[in-house]
């Protein structure tokens, strides 16, 4: 009996949604008058058991063609949990304006047993007939609203094309009034410093640091009544936009169009086409570089993983210096499931497998050789030819980088001069592990790693003189400071400090450091911020004391 009555009782929820916020603040809004109706309504079919619950869903302020809005998503959560039998709305349009979108809302409430009513539009979404009137009607609906964009967006292009301004955030150095842009002197003088400083210093990086340096804050100013902006360091992207927007010497921009604004400008004519030259200049040496970085990529849209992923060239820089590498494509869009053994090769490495092999091959083309021995016949045979990208390129269809083999398929060219149209080449990827850091002693005999050692050496010399030098100054001189070594010197507080542990290390273990006594991996940072007693050091490493100490 009572598994009936929870069967003829449905609980219904109301879904309000306006697209403006405009009049939301009145007494009784245009949510009130979709709830009203949509109250009354599910009074009317109390006989059927109807029952509203007190949960509200009301979004003012939401457009319809997007599924982003926060009462929403409660109610679909509701739905998904069997919390609800019916969904009343006052128009369909309330609910959704995209068909796509209404078309995944239908199938979700029909996986969950819901109904879907609107109040002033009859029809039943259990019927085909229903379902057929209700997508007529939101594809009305879908075309109303992109109506309505296109009219509004070709209004704000013909409104910017005249020098009106049409709204949205409001640019740092003016205000807005009755729609019009104003100059904010105060902060319109911290914006021509900008341009002045960057003509000054030559570059947003230097421009950055200096202000950084400097403690440079951007100024503190309300939008609209109480929200308030700025106030923090000014990032170099933002110094980026500061210095390209035409905003500043009175223009407004519209995609990739600029047009003369009635808005007063805040910099000089003179000193905004300077900036634009630099900056300019700096992106052409920039790409210039990139697209050098690229050139020697030959294998660009034709290296691919084990598992058919394409791989990406990719690379990394520090300074001057930079890494070329060549990256699974489900790597860079977050699948690492779907990656094959391979995600990440240095693009020098795999570069020079392959033009290894194909250089035996295009040198002599009736050589003969199987593709598994084609490597060992490039190491003996010394056939090393230089040749073009655009050569090597034309000779391979498609290499696959496997855990221990590279296959190359030829290309039809090369395939039909004799050769197998696949080659296999064995390899072992390069460990990921960057070698440790040595501390290599004076005398000790030459090796393929002895430059890299004598560069650890080095650097623990250097930093050992910096530690005492340093010591020695804070303890002679009353006025030195760790901040003011710090600003001197150019680094953080927090390197001036670790530096100094160094020099409390127990001298054996200095001397051990200098000599290359010490086990692999002990470099500098290794024998920082150690333990003061000298005894302790020695644990701390983990490394056992010698008998005299």
């Amino acid at each position: 009996m009572k598994r009936e009555e929870r069967k003829t009782s449905l609980r219904c929820a109301i879904y309000t949604r306006v697209s403006t916020e405009n009049g939301l603040e009145q007494e009784f809004n245009s949510l009130d008058n979709q709830r009203e109706a949509s109250e009354a309504y599910i009074k009317s079919q109390a006989h059927e058991g109807w029952k509203l619950i007190r949960d509200r869903y009301d979004d003012g302020g939401f457009s319809g063609g997007s599924m982003d809005r926060p009462s929403l998503r409660k109610l679909l959560d509701d739905v998904r949990a069997r919390r609800i039998d019916v969904i009343v709305v006052y128009k369909v349009d309330r609910l959704t304006r995209s068909l796509a979108d209404f078309a995944k809302l239908v199938e979700l409430f029909d996986e969950h047993e819901v109904s879907f009513i609107s109040v002033t539009q009859s029809f039943n979404t259990t019927t085909s007939m229903g379902r057929l009137t209700l997508n007529m009607l939101l594809s009305f609906a879908q075309f109303e609203r992109e109506i309505t964009g296109e009219r509004i967006r070709d209004k704000v292009a013909a409104s910017k094309k005249r020098g009106i301004w049409m709204g949205g955030a409001v640019p740092f150095g003016y205000r807005v009034e009755n729609r019009a842009l104003h100059v904010v002197e105060e902060q319109a003088e911290f914006i021509r410093v900008l341009f002045r400083r960057y003509l000054e210093l030559g570059s947003v990086v230097r421009l950055k640091a200096a202000l950084d340096q400097e403690d440079v804050h951007l100024p503190v100013r309300t939008a609209g009544t109480t929200k308030k902006t700025g106030g923090g360091l000014i990032s170099r992207g933002h110094l980026y936009h500061i210095l390209s927007n035409p905003i500043y010497v009175g223009r407004l921009r519209h995609k990739a169009q600029i047009h003369e604004g009635l808005h007063e400008a805040i910099v000089d004519e003179e000193i905004w086409d300077r900036v634009q030259r630099r900056l300019a200049d700096q992106t052409r040496t920039t790409k210039a570089v990139s697209q050098d970085g690229d050139s020697h990529s030959f294998l660009v849209g034709k290296l691919y993983d084990d598992r058919g992923n394409r791989m990406t060239p990719s690379f990394a820089a520090k300074g001057a210096r930079r890494w070329r590498y060549y990256i699974s494509q489900a790597i860079l869009k977050g699948h690492k499931q779907d990656a094959g053994s391979v995600t990440r090769v240095p693009a020098e490495v795999i570069e020079r497998k392959v033009s290894d092999a194909l250089t035996i091959i295009l040198a002599s083309p009736d050589l003969g050789v199987p593709g598994r021995a084609i490597s060992s016949v490039v190491a003996m045979s010394g056939l090393r030819q230089k040749r073009s990208n655009d050569e090597l390129c034309s000779a391979v269809e498609r290499v696959i980088v496997g855990a221990r083999e590279i296959e190359i398929r030829l290309g039809d060219t090369i395939a039909s001069a004799g050769h197998d149209c696949t080659v296999s080449i064995p390899w072992t990827r390069p460990s990921p592990r960057r070698r440790r850091e040595i501390i290599q002693g004076e005398g000790e005999p030459s090796s393929p790693i002895r430059p890299m050692r004598v560069r650890a050496r080095t650097v623990f010399v250097e930093a050992l003189r910096n530690a005492h030098r340093w010591l020695d100054e804070l303890t002679r001189d009353s006025v030195a400071t760790i901040e003011s070594l710090a600003a001197r010197e150019g680094k953080s507080e927090r390197s001036i400090r670790m530096t100094l542990s160094l020099a409390f290390v127990a001298p054996p273990i200095v001397a051990a450091a200098i000599d290359g006594r010490l086990p692999r991996g002990f470099g500098v940072k290794r024998l920082m911020d150690l333990p003061m007693a000298w005894s302790a050091q020695w644990t701390a490493i983990g490394l056992k004391a010698p008998a005299q100490i």
